[in-house]
């Protein structure tokens, strides 16, 4: 069932074709080092909740969207050996002066799936 890294960031929505293009060039690097497919979407139908939601669980601030990516892998060694090379790739080396989007926000992780369907 392979592996799964999962983000979601919040993104200027000023910023969107600067995210994109960067999403691009990173989902190369990915899949470059072992990643099968590399998802990113920019939000289009997330309600706020009445407890919680992913603006809040973002930071979402006004003028801004959540992005909710993921990327999979064969195994999670894979993954790890992928994540090890591109820790040292030139091409995912980001000035955060001109960063598409606060980092410092990003909720991101290592899953294992449970079910495939």
């Amino acid at each position: 069932m392979g592996y799964v890294d999962g983000y979601i960031v919040p993104v200027p929505d000023g910023n969107k074709d600067a995210y994109r293009t960067m999403a691009q060039q990173a989902s190369e690097v990915f899949r470059d080092y072992g990643a099968t497919r590399v998802v990113e979407a920019w939000a289009d139908d997330v309600p706020d909740g009445k407890v919680t939601d992913y603006a809040r669980a973002a930071h979402k601030k006004d003028g801004e969207s959540v992005v909710y990516s993921w990327v999979e892998w064969p195994n999670k060694e894979t993954r790890a050996a992928g994540w090890e090379k591109m820790m040292t790739d030139e091409r995912m080396k980001h000035d955060p002066e001109t960063n598409p989007f606060d980092g410092a926000r990003m909720i991101y992780g290592g899953f294992a799936p449970i079910v495939e369907a």
